[in-house]
C-alpha cells in the first residue's frame, strides 16, 4: 500500500499533472492550439503545475472514461512521479470522476470544475457572484450521486424539516436546492435593475451595440479604445465576466451604447450558461452585435462555429458585424491586413487564397489590430456609418 505524505502546517501544493486528451468529438483542427488553450485556463486559474501529458482517444470509456491502456500508462505516470493531483481537459461525469480519483489515487478535477473555478476568481460585480455561485452549487449537486456509504446513512433526526431518517445526501441536496432558490430570488432583483436601465434605452431610443466572442479575442480591449474606459484587459481567459455598458461617441457625436459580455469557450458548462442568462438577456436587447475573432488563432474558424451554436441555444437572430481582430500577430502581410476596409472592399489578394476565401464568407466584417487607435480606424468608420434597422 503506497504511505501518503502527510501536510505540515505550513502551505501545501500538491504534486500537479495536466493532462490534455484530444477526444473523437473534438472538432479543433489545430490540436496545438487546443492543449494550449487548456493550459491558458490553468493559467487563468493561477494554479501551478508540475508535469503535463497530452493524448489522443479513439472512444470514451463511460466508466473511467479513458480505454483500459490509456488508464495503465496514466496510473503508471503518477505513481512513478508521486501525483497528488490529475487535472483533465474534458468534462467527466460524476461517476468517471470518482472512478478515475479511485483507481490513480489522487485527487481528479475536469474541465468543469476548471472553468468555474476561474468564473469564481474573476466575478466582481453583486450579479456575476450570484450567478457563478449558483452554477457552483449546481454542478455541486451532480456531484452527489453515489458519494459513498456515508452518504446514505440515516441522520435521524426527530422534528426537522425531512423528518426521521433523512439520509445525508438528502439533507444536503435540500441545503443546496434552498441556497439556488435564495440566489435565484436575489438574481431576479438585480435583473430589475438592469432591466429599468433598458426600458429607459428603450424610452429614448437609444441605439445598443454589444460585444461578444470567444474568451480572450480581445473585446474589453476594443470596448476600451472605442469609449476611453479602462475595464480589465488582461492575456488571460474570461479576465472579464461582469457585462459593462458604456456610451458610445464617433467623431465627437453620440452612437448609442456598447455592451462588453462574458466570453465564450468550446464545451462551456451548462451550469454556466443557465446562470449566466440573465446577464446574457442584454444580447436579446441589442441593435448589433459585434462578434471579435482573433484571427490570429489557428482554431478561429472552429471558436466562430462555437460562438454562432451558443447564439442558437439562446435563441437570438441579430445584425451581426464580424470583428477580425489581432491581424498584427499574423505573419501574412500583417500591414496589408490592417489597411482593409470591412466587407466593402475586396481584401488583397497578396493575403493568399485560403484566408480569403475564409475571411469573405463572413459578411460584413471588418479587419483591426486593437493594439492602438489606429488599428481600430475601419472599426470606428463602420461604427460611424452604422444605422439601426427599423
Amino acid at each position: 500500500m503506497k504511505t501518503k505524505r502527510i501536510a505540515t502546517a505550513t502551505d501545501h501544493t500538491p504534486k500537479t499533472v495536466l493532462l490534455g486528451v484530444y477526444t473523437p468529438y473534438n472538432r479543433t483542427k489545430n490540436v496545438q492550439s487546443y492543449y494550449d488553450e487548456f493550459v491558458n485556463l490553468v493559467r487563468s486559474n493561477e494554479m501551478s503545475h508540475d508535469e503535463a501529458l497530452f493524448m489522443k482517444l479513439r472512444e470514451i470509456n463511460p466508466v473511467y472514461f479513458f480505454t483500459k491502456g490509456k488508464l495503465q500508462e496514466i496510473k503508471e505516470f503518477c505513481q512513478k512521479n508521486e501525483i497528488e493531483q490529475l487535472i483533465i481537459s474534458e468534462p467527466l461525469t460524476s461517476q468517471q470522476e470518482r472512478n478515475l480519483s479511485d483507481y490513480l489515487n489522487c485527487e481528479v478535477s475536469d474541465r468543469t470544475q476548471l472553468i468555474l473555478e476561474i468564473f469564481e476568481k474573476h466575478a466582481h460585480s453583486a450579479e456575476g457572484k450570484t450567478q457563478v455561485e449558483i452554477a457552483m452549487l449546481r454542478h455541486r449537486k451532480t456531484r452527489l450521486a453515489g458519494r459513498g456509504i456515508h452518504m446514505s446513512q440515516q441522520s435521524g433526526v426527530m422534528g426537522k424539516i425531512g423528518g426521521a431518517g433523512e439520509t445525508a445526501k438528502e439533507k444536503e441536496t435540500r441545503y443546496l436546492n434552498n441556497k439556488i432558490v435564495h440566489l435565484k430570488k436575489k438574481l431576479e432583483k438585480l435583473k430589475t435593475v438592469r432591466e429599468t436601465q433598458r426600458k429607459t434605452r428603450f424610452k429614448n431610443k437609444v441605439p445598443h451595440a454589444c460585444l461578444i466572442g470567444y474568451t480572450n479575442a480581445g473585446k474589453s480591449t476594443i470596448l476600451n479604445l472605442l469609449t476611453k474606459s479602462n475595464v480589465l484587459a488582461e492575456d488571460k481567459l474570461f479576465a472579464t465576466l461582469d457585462t459593462t455598458t458604456r456610451a458610445l461617441f464617433i467623431h465627437g457625436v453620440k452612437k448609442g451604447v456598447i455592451s462588453d459580455s462574458v466570453g465564450f469557450i468550446q464545451q462551456l458548462p451548462h451550469n454556466l450558461i443557465e446562470a449566466f442568462k440573465s446577464t446574457l438577456d442584454e444580447l436579446q436587447y441589442a441593435d448589433l452585435l459585434l462578434h471579435v475573432i482573433d484571427i490570429s488563432d489557428p482554431n478561429w474558424e472552429s471558436h466562430t462555429k462555437i460562438v454562432h451554436e451558443i447564439l442558437e441555444e439562446l435563441g437570438l437572430q441579430k445584425d451581426i458585424l464580424y470583428i477580425f481582430n489581432k491581424t498584427d500577430k499574423l505573419s501574412t502581410a500583417p500591414s496589408i491586413l490592417q489597411q482593409a476596409q470591412h466587407s466593402g472592399q475586396a481584401i488583397p489578394t497578396e493575403l493568399g487564397k485560403d484566408i480569403l476565401e475564409q475571411i469573405q464568407r463572413y459578411s460584413p466584417h471588418v479587419l483591426i489590430s486593437a493594439q492602438s487607435k489606429d488599428g481600430i480606424k475601419n472599426l470606428v468608420e463602420y461604427l460611424g456609418s452604422w444605422e439601426v434597422s427599423k
